[in-house]
């Protein structure tokens, strides 16, 4: 017998299901261009050829760019953040003080964790963080800073902790120094990488790569300042 309620609910769930795949298009198609061309070289006609939709697509779902760029870090801070806070309290809850490689360290499983989210997640999310930080990307800081501010808080502390020698205003530098490291490293990986193939015999992969640069990044930050 045919049932109007239910074939309501059925032509309703299609679409919850088809708003949602549009949804998911947009943000696929956005962050890979994101990545590879940054954000002010990847327009919104871009994006939306790439995911075959419509700019009203778009505009429904996130209203504008700079919406749209928050929302692909955010499918990467949600899971990243936490874990890596997690991890950082681990190391806290530790009867010994934590050396600063001890906590650049602890976030490499949660950076590698990303790969399960998306493929090369990894490398797309540090190359996203580096786009923002090259492309002076004012409102993904004031976001990151408001929405996961806790996660950073806590894990400026801890290095703050591990080197009690250095001062605010230092850590401060050298912190943005060590990110500037991790932006040119993740931007330079498939050259260096191959450089390092072809003189060298090494062949490294994406861990390898965070691997190498940690205890260059903890010396850098915890060295005596100069007198």
């Amino acid at each position: 017998m045919f049932n109007l309620n239910e074939c309501f609910k059925l032509i309703q769930g299609h679409g919850m299901a088809s708003r949602s795949d549009t949804k998911t298009r947009i943000l696929d198609a956005a962050e890979k261009l994101f990545a590879e061309r940054g954000f002010s070289e990847t327009s919104l006609r871009l994006i939306t050829s790439k995911a075959e939709v419509n700019l009203a697509s778009v505009n429904y779902h996130f209203g504008s760019k700079k919406e749209l760029i928050r929302a692909v870090l955010a499918r990467y801070l949600d899971v990243f953040m936490p874990a890596a806070s997690n991890q950082i309290n681990r190391l806290n809850a530790a009867p010994a003080q934590a050396t600063l490689e001890e906590i650049l360290s602890s976030l490499v499983d949660p950076l590698l964790d990303l790969n399960a989210l998306r493929t090369e997640g990894t490398t797309i999310f540090l190359q996203l963080l580096g786009r923002g930080y090259i492309e002076s990307q004012g409102h993904l800081r004031w976001f990151i800073t408001t929405h996961y501010g806790q996660h950073l808080d806590a894990f400026v502390k801890a290095v703050s902790a591990s080197a009690p020698h250095i001062p605010p205003a230092e850590m401060f530098w050298r912190l943005h120094f060590t990110l500037g490291t991790i932006v040119f490293t993740m931007a330079s990986a498939d050259a260096l990488n191959d450089i390092a193939a072809a003189e060298f015999g090494e062949h490294n992969d994406i861990e390898a790569v965070i691997r190498k640069v940690i205890p260059y990044m903890a010396a850098g930050v915890s060295v005596p300042v100069s007198s």
